[in-house]
């Protein structure tokens, strides 16, 4: 948020119905009253409306800002044709927060890319708008100029009519003077002077209006030379508080830099940490990988007691299995000689079946030769 503005109304606070360089109220009429009116009226016409977050001065404080609206509300710019005046009219909801009536004295200051301020000595106060983008607020800034370029106008039309008035009002009592002197020589002195008497009191009456009126038009020069002063004061304060502003975005630029270190910083701690917790399980991770290489150490030392028994009982185990050896090896020999025998048996065998088969054949014939011979006997003994 910008920097507010050093508000010095000059003319101090209102006071009822009375405020410094206006007229007294009973003096105007109440639909003439802008300062009572807190909506536009059917005489006037919105010439410009955009939307802004509203924003006051504390009256405490004189220097930080309150929050009028909780969201962007609308800002209007309004013509009054039957006043030929200018009004800034913002309402949230059935609340009026802006009420403001332009004049040529008053000046709309940018104070930041998005946010611009002006003080309203009626209102006794300095309002403040934050817009969404720089061009709403320079468009907001180029309407206000050319609002009060009019209002100057319309001023000076005002004051031309309020002299030409007086200048009339003069003229009439100068006319009345010598009308009087006239009445003299007429034949109705009784109904002239009584007309004369009347005329007289009504120009005293006059004569008391135009110095009031000129009072308070005094009143009110003096009212917008004090206001000239106090935006002057201000403009001078806007400086300092710009040089203030750059000083403090200096050091906010510094202390950001400062916090973008340290949280880098901390980011290094942060990692450091993880390495430190990543490096604290391998520790723990390689603790009970001890443990256990521990564990497995005794069972081996355990073991390593009885490692000679085991060496004797293996020497016993290789002399018994040297021996077994040297008996496989005979029974190896033994079978090796049983299949030589066993082949030799075999082909023995064979040869036997050969001359047993030859036997038979030899046989078979000596016993058909028998055969033969017997039935050769048999004959031989029948033919006997």
């Amino acid at each position: 948020m910008a920097l507010p503005l050093p508000y010095s109304p000059g003319a101090g606070a209102p006071n009822g119905d009375r405020c410094p360089g206006r007229p007294p109220a009973a003096a105007i009429p109440r639909s003439l009253r802008p300062w009572e009116r807190s909506t536009p009226g059917p005489v006037e016409q919105p010439i410009f409306t955009t939307r802004a977050h509203v924003f006051q001065i504390d009256p405490n404080t004189k220097k930080n800002w309150m929050p009028a609206s909780k969201q962007a509300v609308t800002v209007s710019y309004f013509y009054d044709v039957t006043r030929n005046s200018y009004r800034i009219i913002s309402v949230d909801g059935a609340k009026v927060i802006i009420n403001s009536t332009i004049t040529p004295n008053m000046t709309f200051t940018k104070t930041s890319q998005k946010f611009g301020q002006w003080a309203d000595s009626r209102a006794n106060t300095v309002f403040g708008l934050g817009f969404s983008s720089e061009q709403q607020l320079t468009k907001f800034a180029e309407k206000f100029q050319e609002v009060k370029e009019a209002a100057k106008i319309a001023k000076d039309k005002t004051q031309e009519k309020i002299e030409t008035s007086s200048d009339h009002s003069q003229a009439s009592s100068v006319n009345g003077t010598d009308d009087e002197k006239a009445s003299h020589t007429g034949p109705a002195n009784t109904h002239l002077k009584s007309e004369n008497d009347k005329l007289k009191i009504a120009l005293t009456q006059s004569a008391a209006n135009v110095k009031k009126w000129e009072i308070e038009l005094q009143t009110l020069r003096e009212s917008n030379a004090r206001l000239t002063t106090a935006l002057q004061e201000s403009a001078a304060s806007v400086e300092q508080w710009k040089r203030q502003f750059s000083i403090c975005r200096d050091e906010n630029d510094r202390l950001r830099n400062k916090i973008d270190e340290l949280e880098e910083q901390c980011s290094e701690i942060n990692r450091e940490k993880e390495k430190n917790t990543q490096l604290k399980r391998r520790i723990e991770e390689l603790e009970a990988e001890l443990r256990e290489k521990e564990t497995e150490l005794k069972d081996l030392r355990k073991q390593s007691e009885i490692i000679p028994q085991l060496m004797s009982e293996c020497e016993y185990v290789s002399e018994k299995l040297e021996a077994a050896e040297r008996d496989n090896q005979n029974l190896e020999d033994k079978v090796r000689s049983l299949k030589t025998d066993i082949e030799e048996s075999k082909y023995r065998q064979r040869h036997l079946k050969v001359e047993l088969k030859s036997f038979l054949e030899v046989l078979d014939g000596k016993i058909d030769d028998l055969h033969d011979f017997r039935r050769g006997l048999s004959k031989l003994g029948t033919d006997n």
